[in-house]
Formats: C-alpha cells, sequence, structure tokens
C-alpha cells in the first residue's frame, strides 16, 4: 500500500503524510512498509512504557529520514484518539495529504479480509461453516470476519475474546458501552477502551443511520459511556458473542498448549484460545483462533506462564543493542501537530 501510494504521489510531484496509532505491531509494519520511500512521511505515535520490549524496538531501531517515532504520554486509546483528529486537521491537510494506517483507513480493513476467505476455504467453506474466535480489543480484525461474511464467506458464530480491559465484553453482557481506567496486562496490544472500528457495527445496527451514530459517538466522546435499545442489542447478539479471559487464564492456557502441543504461544493468542474453549457451538463448524503475535515479542509473559524463554527469530535478536530513535511526546493534539509541522518544514 505505501509503495502503491510512492509511486502514484511521485508521478505527481506530491507527498503525503501517514499518521498511525499502535499497541504494537501496526507500528512495525507500517514502519518496515514506508522505509525510505520517497513521497511518505510517516509519524507513528505509541504509547510510552505500554508496549513490549521487543515491539518498541521493532520499531525505533528503524532509521530513515521520512519515519518519526513518538512516545506518547498516555494509553492506546489516546494515541488512537490524536490520529483522529490529526486526520480532520486542516492546516495538516494544507501542508501535505494526510492518511492513515490504523483501520480507521477502509484500505486496511479491506486487505485483511483476504485471511479469513483463505482459511474458510481451506476448512470445507461454502459448505460448512466457520467459526472464527478473534482476540481484539479495537474490534478491528473481528470486523473484518463480518465484512467477510457480508461478502458471502459462510461465518457461524464469530468470538470477540477480550482480555481484563473487557470494554466490548462488558457491552455484550450489559447493552452499554463504558469506559474503565486502561489495566495494564500480559496482553499489551488489546489495553483498549474505546474501540473505534465499533462505530462501523454501530452504523450497520442502526440501520444506516449516520445521525444517531455520531449522536451515540459524541455521548460516548462526553460521558464515557452510551446504551442502545433492546432490539439493537439483539441484533448484535445474533451477530458476535464475547468472552472475556485474565491475566491467570490466559497463563493457565499458554502452559496447557506447551503441555499438550510442545508448542508456545504469545499471551494474545493464549486469550483466542482459551475464549475458543468456552465458545465451542457446533461439532458440525470449523474453528480458527486467530494467532496475532510470536511468542518471542512477549518474553516475560512466557516466561511467567511456561517456565521456558521462547526461542528468538534472528530478525528480532538483533534488534538488541541497536540505537533507538524516538522523541517522547506529551499526550497533547496541539504539541503533537506543532511538532509533526516542525518536522515536515525542517526535513
Amino acid at each position: 500500500m505505501c509503495r502503491s501510494l510512492d509511486y502514484k504521489l511521485s508521478q505527481r510531484g506530491e507527498r503525503a503524510l501517514i499518521i498511525g496509532a499502535t499497541s504494537g505491531d501496526t507500528g512495525s509494519a507500517a514502519i518496515h512498509a514506508c522505509k525510505s520511500v520517497k513521497a511518505v512521511d510517516l509519524f507513528m505515535l505509541h504509547p510510552k512504557g505500554r508496549v513490549s520490549d521487543v515491539q518498541r524496538r521493532q520499531m525505533t531501531t528503524v532509521s530513515a529520514p521520512n519515519l518519526h517515532n513518538f512516545a506518547v504520554d498516555g494509553t492506546f486509546d489516546d494515541c488512537q484518539t490524536a490520529v483522529k483528529a490529526l486526520l480532520n486537521d486542516p492546516d495538516l491537510n494544507r501542508v501535505q495529504h494526510v492518511t492513515a494506517v490504523n483501520s480507521v483507513n477502509w484500505t486496511r480493513v479491506a486487505a485483511q479480509v483476504v485471511y479469513y476467505f483463505y482459511a474458510g476455504l481451506a476448512l470445507g467453506a461454502p459448505d460448512r461453516k466457520i467459526d472464527f474466535v478473534v482476540p481484539t480489543g479495537n474490534f478491528g480484525n473481528i470486523c473484518v470476519g463480518h465484512v467477510a461474511r457480508k461478502m458471502g464467506l459462510s461465518v457461524g458464530n464469530l468470538t470477540i475474546a477480550s482480555n481484563r480491559n473487557d470494554i466490548l465484553t462488558r457491552f455484550f453482557e450489559n447493552s452499554s458501552m463504558k469506559t474503565q481506567l486502561v489495566q495494564p496486562s500480559l496482553t499489551p496490544s488489546m489495553d483498549i477502551q474505546n474501540s473505534s472500528n465499533f462505530e462501523r457495527l454501530l452504523f450497520e445496527l442502526l440501520d444506516g443511520n449516520g445521525a444517531n451514530v455520531a449522536q451515540l459517538m459524541q455521548t460516548f466522546k462526553e460521558t464515557g459511556e452510551f446504551s442502545v435499545s433492546a432490539e439493537v442489542m439483539s441484533k448484535a447478539r445474533d451477530l458476535f458473542s464475547a468472552v472475556r479471559v485474565s491475566d491467570d487464564e490466559t497463563k493457565a492456557e499458554m502452559a496447557r498448549i506447551l503441555s499438550e502441543t510442545s508448542e508456545i504461544v504469545d499471551p494474545h493468542t493464549a486469550v483466542g484460545l482459551a475464549a475458543a474453549r468456552q465458545s465451542l457451538s457446533s461439532a458440525d463448524n470449523a474453528m480458527v483462533v486467530l494467532g496475532t503475535a510470536h511468542p518471542a515479542k512477549f518474553p516475560d509473559a512466557v516466561m511467567a506462564a511456561t517456565g521456558r524463554v521462547p526461542d528468538v527469530p534472528e530478525s528480532l535478536h538483533i534488534l538488541q543493542g541497536r540505537e533507538e530513535f524516538e522523541s517522547d511526546i506529551a499526550n497533547d493534539i496541539d504539541v503533537l501537530k506543532g511538532k509533526i509541522l516542525s518536522t515536515l518544514q525542517n526535513s
């Protein structure tokens, strides 16, 4: 995607500004994709101290003139809120074309649809229904599964697997989306209390009434809470189920998988596997749990759960000792905007 953008903009003699927020892997994927392309400047925000050491190094050890890492004094939700505000900022858009690498950009969602169809067809679709269990905090990956279902994939159940920051699971239990303080967990990529992609589902549940969706989102912004009617909730529960998995349950699942299969899984994938055991719905359906990270990115969690140190691929091992390039920055959108503008002017 980044190289296609670079190709077209270079033909036009134009540039683009990509802004992203990451709680883990989105940042390093975007950074490696955009490294040293000529017509794109990438600014990646991550919550300071709230991504694993390996995930941070995957971002910050990559040096290129067009790459800029900001460690924000806040949570992933704060980073994501800043990205949305900056996307719509008129000053930035006058300087360059502004776009996002997160799933707020529909292109990200469309690209991910592919692996749902790949898995489904490999396991017997369309003659067999496929259940998917997705460890998620931002509702992006599992939203993609719903898109695949709308496109015709024979999906059975879509199960949301939450960690202790269980805002999505609480919604499906209580018909109310209500924020709480983000609690650090073994699964930092899911430590989220503002699931931005849920807005897409709301649009569908409210029959495409954008004004009603906007009103709910404004209420959520102002109060940290919104509720939906019993009718809307019934439609939501027909589409998704939700399970929470504690840190202790996550560690137990990692230990069980190692004991039974000799495989080591990362804690996020373990959340999905533990949720799958609670979600078996039909012996006729195949079930896919989305594995979402390499265990070597979370060595402390793996050691705590299994007593084993995960094998480290050479691509991650070489990050140790490399110089890191990042800037600490306040959790303030105006400060971020000013830093981006000054960086562009000086580059």
